[in-house]
């Protein structure tokens, strides 16, 4: 497609929300594509809040040439409390009309998605790419960060497993997710967890902790991990009360806020440009109100409320999965 077919002349591109490993390769991708078409892009920083006060500018190829192997994002990130005030939205908007700014690609997950259908109903042409470490946007089988931030947690994992063993503890570790369990569920299985504790099961102690680390001690195991997302309950709890009840020596580790970071993987890397090629390339064509999706081998574009309007829950082979090997 060159310059003359396109159906827009300037895009925007922000991050918005939660950091996630592979932001970066998105906005690459986005730059490097709308150059490629004869598309100026714009880069919009901390997110809908730098679009109500203009803190924007150019971004060429040159500007992103660097950025695929770091994490977070170059743009930054914020939230806005006055964008969710319509007289916020419209504001943006009125900044986008005012700079000649025909499209907006939004990079972020689910609250970045609504800021994204705000714009739209202002007049602004709009496109959503998935990124955040929980994976928990129903529209596409994979979101961008999740990948690293699962190799990130089980390296840290594993790390800790090595004391664990030398000291025949109970290590309770907690990980990020918001109030999904993908994350957890993952590196529970590549870790080898005694037990998984998440949002979409309601945890009977007994029977989902107590009862596996029992059964897991008359196999002659002398050390036991039990995961726990975050949305899930108190992981400072959860140990307490494993340590009552079983008199094991328990230690918690909340991972936090590292699962974010570090330098995205092949995986995050590949999606990331994928989806951000594929956005440029809806916004060229005229198309409007989508988000860019993965179905785990090729990305497509589905309208933005029938996205939103979607519900994602972890498969039930998946939870036979953890139940049996665990």
């Amino acid at each position: 497609m060159d310059a003359m077919e396109n159906k827009v002349k300037r895009i925007g591109v922000l991050t918005s929300g939660g950091d996630a490993p592979g932001m970066n390769c998105a906005i690459r991708a986005v730059a490097r594509t709308a150059a490629a078409m004869g598309i100026e892009c714009v880069g919009i920083k901390r997110g809908y809040h730098g679009l109500i006060a203009g803190d924007m500018s150019p971004l060429s190829p040159n500007d992103v040439n660097s950025i695929l192997s770091r994490g977070g994002t170059m743009l930054y990130t914020a939230r806005s409390s006055e964008f969710l005030t319509e007289e916020g939205q419209k504001r943006a908007a009125d900044n986008c009309k005012f700079l000649g700014i025909e499209g907006i690609i939004a990079i972020g997950g689910d609250g970045t998605f609504r800021g994204a259908l705000a714009l739209a109903r202002q007049g602004i042409s709009v496109v959503g790419i998935p990124a955040t470490i929980d994976n928990d946007i129903a529209c596409t089988k994979y979101t961008i960060g999740f990948d690293t931030a699962c190799n990130t947690a089980l390296d840290c994992v594993d790390k800790l497993r090595d004391t664990m063993k030398s000291h025949e503890r109970c290590s309770v570790i907690e990980v990020m997710g918001h109030r999904a369990g993908y994350l957890a569920i993952h590196v529970g299985i590549a870790a080898g967890a005694t037990a998984v504790v998440i949002p979409e099961q309601e945890l009977d102690f007994d029977r989902d902790i107590l009862d596996r680390i029992r059964a897991a001690r008359l196999k002659g195991r002398n050390h036991f991990l039990i995961v726990v997302a975050e949305g899930a309950g108190s992981a400072n709890e959860i140990g307490e009360r494993i340590g009552q009840a079983v008199g094991v020596d328990t230690r918690v580790t909340i991972l936090g806020h590292v699962q974010r970071g570090g330098s995205p993987l092949t995986r995050d890397r590949v999606i990331a440009s994928s989806m951000g090629y594929e956005a440029v390339r809806v916004l060229a064509e005229g198309r409007t109100n989508r988000i860019v999706c993965y179905d785990g081998c090729k990305c497509f574009d589905m309208d933005i409320e029938e996205a939103l309007s979607m519900s994602k829950g972890l498969d039930e082979e998946t939870l036979q999965l953890v139940a049996t090997i665990s």
